[in-house]
């Protein structure tokens, strides 16, 4: 399995911080002059159109490689090389009419912060360049070029860092590229070192057992299993924090002088906006699988992203799925976690899932007004963990049991929990059961 150990790091020597910051300087410094050259030749109209791979590369590696070491200048340049053939794998999917996973037009990498505003200190170097050695002192030890050598004292060509904390896989048989940062949010140094962990660290599913998720807007994530548990995962709140600091970046990004497009403020809003959602859609994942396996469930199906998009169309909503939810980047996160749990992921189709009726099977005389959907027949319940029972029975042969009275998640950004209940769990909070299936069942109504 493909994991990842992301961890703290703070230097051991004396001039240790100064030569790592140097180090990741130059390396946003080289991608943004990788960078600036292919959009260059990407954007000239007089025969180099698209010929990004005609920048003189060469160069900017000799200029570099005194300080990241020739090895890494030339992976910040791969990296450089696998955002644009990343860009253009989206593009031709955005403009081919058969393939809907790309709905919004892609744009080329990005910079890294500039002279003006400052550059984001982020660097990456070869998996052969460092060594990380774990125990009751863990560190790091990456090789930087000849002109930081003398400027730290660490033995050596390598400048030698402390892991603060323990790794979450330390028992792997290979390591990737790894990437290091700075975090502005908290002021600290961070690592993040892919590793391959043997498939024997893969949990094997206890049953045979089937869960369905409805990903939503407000509610994040509606679950139903074959053993009758709902899940239901609100992201009201989460959404409204994203909402209210992207309002502030529009509104620093308003009082920039001319010729400014962002400073270290604004940067600092989008890398925290993007870590309390990566951190929340981590939580759930890991939350919601760790339920599952214990209820025995080895298949998990979800619905695809163009189903999605159908359902919610509005302005406000695509901003949810696009930018807050990040709908591509959860599913990976899900498939990913869920590989630890020996649980298998498919993605299939839910269309008309979250307008049809369980009690009559009607699609068109369905009506959902907030989080209730109700049918001329009778039936009334909470229209996500409705659209999942129903996402559940369509690709299942047996049927399901009667569901239990729902539990309902929120977020306090630490983990998902609730006001408790008597006799609950303090991370359990049962969803208003005023809402039932005529036929006993409870579907559930949010108050």
């Amino acid at each position: 399995m493909k994991r990842t150990n992301t961890f703290a790091v703070r230097p051991l020597s004396d001039g240790g911080e100064q030569v790592l910051r140097d180090l990741l300087d130059a390396s946003a410094a080289l991608w943004n002059e990788v960078n600036f050259q292919r959009l260059m030749r990407y954007n000239d109209k007089d025969g180099f159109k698209g010929d990004v791979w005609g920048a003189d590369t060469g160069r900017l590696e000799g200029q570099y490689k005194g300080t990241l070491g020739a090895s890494t200048a030339q992976q910040v340049i791969g990296k450089n090389s696998e955002a644009w053939r990343s860009f253009f794998r989206l593009k031709d999917q955005y403009h081919d009419e058969s393939n809907t996973s790309v709905t919004e037009h892609p744009e080329p990498p990005g910079f890294r912060g500039n002279d003006d505003d400052g550059r984001v200190l982020k660097g990456v170097v070869r998996k052969d360049a460092y060594i990380v050695k774990w125990g009751e002192r863990s560190r790091l030890e990456i090789v930087v070029g000849e002109t930081l050598r003398d400027r730290h004292s660490s033995p050596g060509s390598r400048l030698r860092l402390e892991i603060v904390g323990d790794p979450n896989w330390p028992d792997y048989e290979g390591q990737g590229r790894l990437e290091l940062w700075y975090d502005e949010t908290d002021n600290t140094f961070r690592a993040s070192q892919p590793v391959t962990v043997s498939d024997d660290a893969r949990a094997t599913p206890l049953a045979d057992e089937t869960a369905a998720l409805d990903i939503g807007a407000n509610n994040l994530v509606a679950c139903t299993t074959t053993t009758g548990k709902q899940y239901l995962y609100d992201g009201r709140e989460l959404f409204q924090r994203f909402r209210e600091t992207t309002r502030e970046i529009a509104r620093l990004q308003s009082k920039l002088r001319e010729g400014r497009y962002s400073s270290h403020r604004i940067r600092r809003l989008y890398r925290m906006r993007t870590r309390r959602r990566d951190h929340a859609q981590e939580a759930l994942c890991r939350d919601l699988l760790e339920r599952l396996y214990a209820e025995g469930v080895d298949t998990v199906y979800i619905g695809g992203l163009t189903d999605v998009l159908e359902t919610h169309w509005s302005i406000e909503t695509n901003t949810k799925t696009h930018n807050f939810w990040a709908f591509k980047k959860f599913t990976e996160r899900l498939v990913c976690t869920a590989e630890e749990y020996g649980i298998s992921v498919e993605v299939r189709s839910e269309a008309w899932t979250s307008q049809a009726c369980p009690q009559c099977g009607s699609t068109g005389r369905t009506t959902r007004h907030q989080d209730t959907l109700t049918c001329p027949c009778g039936f009334e319940g909470h229209a996500d963990l409705t659209a999942s029972e129903t996402f559940l029975k369509r690709h299942i042969e047996e049927a399901v049991r009667p569901m239990a009275r729902p539990v309902r998640f929120e977020w306090d950004d630490h983990e998902w929990s609730g006001t408790p209940h008597p006799h609950e769990s303090p991370k359990e909070q049962r969803t208003d059961p005023s809402t039932v299936h005529r036929d006993g069942n409870v579907a559930s109504g949010e108050s």
